[in-house]
């Protein structure tokens, strides 16, 4: 190639897609308190957890904490055996703070935090009354949103899911025929059906739903989930691996049966 010739080979290539990220919701800025249950977490289950992305969420608190407080819980999660990468997006405070901490806001978490801002701090500007009222056709009815029942068919996914694959069923249920292998990862906005041995992680619910479920043929879970309340492999019966299992939420409890 000569000289004056421009190579358009990218070096690197980027995507963007969904990625299975931990969310941290501080409740308490308790910073000590926060660090022993992170470690504690990596303690019980150390392949899932140590050197987990975390993503620090201060959406739970009245207030932003400073640069400082919030730095000193960054090293302790570290020296817990995790790692932030980002702060949840929640106001422009929020910002501020992760500029100051020199961390990403993760986008994932902005638009459900604007719509809850907007909706409770900016009311509907009033209708300016028009000189003259015309008569207005009947409006149709409002579409209603989808939902992971009503809308879209489920999501089937035929092949095995391998270490390191994710497979995610956005706002509808997913169908998995074959295995999910230890490492990989299948994510529903409704629930998930997998119809062989699940090894990985299955997380139902992505978006908040709490009536979704998880159903699975053969149960040897690294991790279950449904709406964010999870369970990791070793605080799980023993009697329930390998069989037939269903996962759901009740009471804000996550609970684990055995499928007749």
């Amino acid at each position: 190639m000569s000289a004056n010739a421009f190579d358009y080979e990218q070096a690197g290539e980027l995507k963007i897609g969904q990625v299975g990220i931990a969310n941290l919701r501080v409740r308490t800025l308790d910073v000590p308190r926060l660090v022993d249950e992170m470690r504690s977490r990596v303690q019980r289950a150390p392949k899932l957890f140590q050197r987990a992305a975390v993503v620090l969420d201060f959406g739970g608190l009245t207030q932003v904490p400073n640069a400082s407080s919030a730095q000193a819980l960054i090293d302790g999660l570290r020296d817990a055996g995790v790692l932030p990468v980002a702060i949840a997006y929640g106001s422009s405070d929020t910002e501020r703070l992760a500029e100051a901490l020199g961390l990403p806001l993760l986008a994932k978490f902005r638009a459900q935090y604007e719509r809850a801002e907007g909706d409770a701090a900016t009311p509907p500007p009033p209708a300016a009354a028009p000189a003259r009222r015309e008569p207005e056709p009947e409006a149709a009815p409002a579409r209603p949103a989808a939902t992971p029942h009503a809308g879209q068919p489920g999501m089937m996914h035929a092949a095995p899911v391998r270490s390191g694959q994710q497979v995610y069923a956005d706002n509808r249920d997913l169908t998995v025929l074959s295995s999910v292998g230890a490492g990989a990862e299948v994510i529903a906005d409704g629930s998930v059906h997998i119809y062989g041995p699940l090894r990985g992680r299955a997380l139902a619910g992505a978006q908040g739903n709490e009536k979704a479920r998880i159903f699975c043929r053969e149960f040897h879970a690294e991790l279950v989930a449904v709406a964010g309340h999870y369970k990791v492999l070793e605080d799980i019966p023993k009697d329930l691996y390998g069989k037939p299992v269903q996962v759901w939420l009740e009471d804000g409890q996550l609970k684990l049966a055995a499928l007749d």
